[in-house]
């Protein structure tokens, strides 16, 4: 069976070092997995993650023409995410509260009088609450 790039195979990890795992293939070939291919997150040792014997499921990434295999462990594990269909919009979601009919009938200057008001009473209550946590001590 001859290897093509984008296809996972079943493999035996055959050797760790410091910077991959070999990993020997069905076809008898043996295949590298470079330390950044071996999981999602950052790998310091690669010891934590595989072993000698293991059995792993790998993607083929390239082969070049001096018979280098390059694999990858992460990339077989990846799951493949079909694109659901958008669901068409329906209006307003009911959770949200968009605000009260009664500012439909206000001016705009109605409007900004409230919002500062309403502004200013909330940057009060900010800074009494952050005041009160600093310790501050006004006599």
């Amino acid at each position: 069976m001859a290897l093509e790039v984008g296809q996972i195979v079943e493999g035996k990890v055959s050797g760790i070092t410091g910077f991959g795992a070999f990993i020997d293939l069905p076809d008898g070939e043996t295949g590298l997995v470079h330390i950044s291919e071996v999981a999602r997150n950052y790998v310091k040792d690669i010891n934590e993650h595989l072993s000698v014997g293991q059995e792993v499921k790998v993607k083929v990434l390239s082969l070049d023409e001096k018979g280098k295999i390059s694999l990858s462990i992460k990339k077989a594990q990846e799951r493949t995410f079909q694109k659901r269909a958008p669901e068409p919009f329906s209006g307003k979601p009911a959770e949200i509260v968009w605000g009260s009919d009664e500012k439909k009938d206000m001016s705009f200057e109605d409007m900004m009088a409230s919002f500062k008001q309403s502004s200013d009473a909330r940057m009060l209550d900010l800074k009494r609450n952050v005041e009160g946590k600093r310790g501050s001590r006004r006599k």
